[in-house]
């Protein structure tokens, strides 16, 4: 039977997420040995946002523990990117509280705004590569959230240590052959690839995708995504991606939160969810 919006939403209640302490194990002598609890990198309570009157979201709430992939999915208009752009303080929230790595997102100031953003990486559909600069020079630019200014424009520029560093990160995606061609004769798969490396080249504490395979062939898309979890989770990084390809969503996330009627219906354990039960969220 083919799932419903509301089938989904009542499938949710049933579902428990996971706490973020891991579970206890047993010690050699038999005496149960309590899991330390997992850092919290990102917590949102009774979040609301609207534009000139219409409501987006509201009363969206979530955590994200340390070195967690959580999914985002939902139908368009459903503030998937909105929430996203709510997290990084690019656009203020109507209500609720947002704390990104200890930074109180709706009160902090413009450095301080700074500093947690320095603390993420992004990486978008859009590659937003820039066309007649070198692979190596758009990968030293990830570091002008910690390092601000000329030096990090380009790497005729760049200290040697970050130019070092571009390169490590151009390496674990495949790229560093081509760390000297200029970005505008990359194929889509490569500039994303390149995206990745410029998203890790600061070891951001968060990585956040919007789509990152939306502007790619299935196979490019598949080869990305691999790509892209695997770093992610070689580096222990926390991870927030949005994705219509459901398969995607139930395939990398750990947790899937779903968009729907101006709220956050669905935070559940992907384990627990199947390809029908999303589908619910598009009806």
């Amino acid at each position: 039977m083919q799932a419903t919006r509301s089938s989904t939403i009542s499938l949710v209640t049933e579902l428990s997420v996971e706490t973020l302490v891991a579970p206890a194990r047993l010690g050699e002598t038999g005496a149960e040995i309590s899991a330390p609890v997992l850092p919290v990198d990102l917590r949102v309570t009774g979040l609301a946002k609207s534009f000139a009157g219409t409501p987006i979201f509201k009363d969206v709430s979530f955590g994200l523990s340390r070195g967690e992939a959580v999914a985002i999915v939902g139908a368009n208009g459903t503030g998937k990117s909105t929430l996203l752009r709510c997290l990084m303080g690019l656009i203020p929230a109507d209500a609720g509280a947002i704390n990104v790595l200890g930074t109180d997102v709706r009160n902090a100031s413009s450095a301080g705004l700074r500093n947690m953003r320095a603390q993420m990486g992004l990486v978008s559909q859009k590659h937003n590569l820039v066309p007649r600069l070198s692979v190596l020079s758009n990968v030293v630019q990830g570091l002008l959230g910690q390092r601000p200014g000329v030096r990090h424009w380009s790497q005729s520029f760049a200290p040697t240590p970050s130019c070092e560093a571009a390169l490590a990160a151009l390496d674990k995606v495949g790229m560093a052959p081509l760390a000297n061609r200029r970005a505008d004769r990359l194929s889509g798969g490569q500039s994303q690839r390149v995206a990745i490396a410029r998203a890790l080249v600061g070891q951001p504490k968060i990585l956040i995708a919007d789509e990152p395979t939306a502007s790619l062939d299935p196979a490019a898309g598949e080869d990305v995504m691999d790509l892209f979890f695997d770093l992610a989770r070689q580096e222990g990084v926390t991870v927030i991606f949005i994705s219509h390809n459901i398969d995607h969503a139930l395939q990398y996330g750990d947790r899937v939160l779903g968009l729907a009627d101006g709220g956050m219906p669905l935070d559940a354990r992907a384990e627990s969810l199947s390809a029908q039960d999303l589908r619910g969220l598009y009806g």
